[in-house]
């Protein structure tokens, strides 16, 4: 689902270390110069670093994890090397990309992007990966309603696109979960191991964030 062909670079083996550090926010209201650190309750969102690559290579390239999103980096090396682009797109004002971490550890355990699909970030498509062992525990749910927060409310997005393998129940319930609206099918639009796929494509919109976040309120 994360992983589209041309955001991947081009490009082995190691348990995630846990690194129970304190993450400090980027002091900056600009994105392009630094991402700021996105925390809530057990999740935190920050900028990717060279040290990530060993445990986004464990996580991120299991069967039960890459199944459905185009093919990530294949070596310690290539991870180091998608990150490094990470940063220069990020340079340039046409990608987000994020760390996800949890608790007190400084762990990268999977990773939120953001790509713009028209000048000035007017709409842009996003995608996710976590690691297999976080799946069902809150992980994606509580990053993502912060990944959101800074789309719309930093970024300016207006309209926000996902794709997902029709046949990834999780990836398609979690974005029904968290509020996307499914607009539609895509048709065999999603190549994976010889075989044609279909994607629904799900959205969100800037009117539906502020809404949502409304009836939040309306109900606290």
């Amino acid at each position: 689902m994360p992983y589209r062909q041309e955001l991947v670079a081009r490009h082995p083996s190691l348990q995630a270390s846990v690194v129970p550090a304190p993450v400090k926010p980027v002091v900056s209201t600009d994105w392009r110069k630094g991402l700021p650190v996105l925390t809530s309750h057990h999740v935190t969102l920050r900028e990717l670093r060279a040290s990530d690559a060993p445990s986004l290579f464990a996580l991120l390239t299991t069967e039960e994890v890459s199944r459905f999103i185009s093919p990530p980096p294949t070596t310690v090396d290539g991870f180091e090397r998608f990150i490094a682009w990470t940063l220069r797109q990020r340079q340039a004002g046409s990608y987000v990309c994020f760390a996800v971490t949890i608790d007190s550890t400084d762990t990268a355990i999977g990773i939120f992007q953001i790509r713009e699909l028209e000048s000035g970030f007017g709409a842009a498509e996003w995608g996710f990966a976590i690691g297999s062992a976080y799946w069902g525990t809150g992980v994606f749910s509580e990053g993502a309603k912060l990944m959101l927060k800074f789309v719309f409310d930093e970024v300016g997005v207006h309209r926000l696109e996902a794709r997902a393998v029709v046949q990834n129940g999780r990836g398609n319930g979690a974005l029904k979960k968290i509020g996307a609206i499914q607009e539609g099918l895509l048709r065999k639009s999603f190549e994976k191991n010889g075989e044609r796929l279909d994607q629904a494509l799900w959205t969100i919109l800037a009117e539906d964030w502020n809404a949502m976040n409304t009836q939040a309120v309306i109900l606290h």
